[in-house]
């Protein structure tokens, strides 16, 4: 088992991102999760992320505040502990619209496991 305590999670810088602080809580070390990692990410009021897209899939799961994502042609609001899982190659964008701090949990699989 390992271990990481939020006061050791290091900050990581996601491509196409603005106004966003994101930690890596798993991932990417010896002993960690072999098939994916696990993010938080901070959006500052106005912050947002893309349009963009990966060959990755990814699941957000909103733990506070109110972000507004779009995918697919469709735009969604999320909620503290609602989720959405975008599938690779799709673009998405996320927004804060709001003027509190939105924090969302981010999994993905390693770059490598693309498969």
């Amino acid at each position: 088992m390992l271990v990481k305590r939020f006061a050791d999670a290091k900050p990581y810088e996601a491509p196409n991102h603005f106004d966003v602080r994101s930690l890596r809580l798993q991932g990417f070390e010896p002993g960690g999760p072999t098939k994916s990692w696990v993010g938080l990410s901070h959006f500052l009021p106005g912050g947002g992320a893309g349009p963009d897209a990966s060959p990755l899939e990814k699941v957000y799961v909103v733990l506070a505040g109110t972000l507004s994502v779009t995918a697919a042609g469709s735009t969604v609001e999320l909620g503290p502990y609602d989720s959405c899982c975008i599938p690779g190659g799709e673009v998405r964008e996320v927004r804060n619209a709001g003027n509190a701090v939105a924090t969302m949990l981010v999994v993905m699989p390693y770059p490598e496991n693309l498969k």
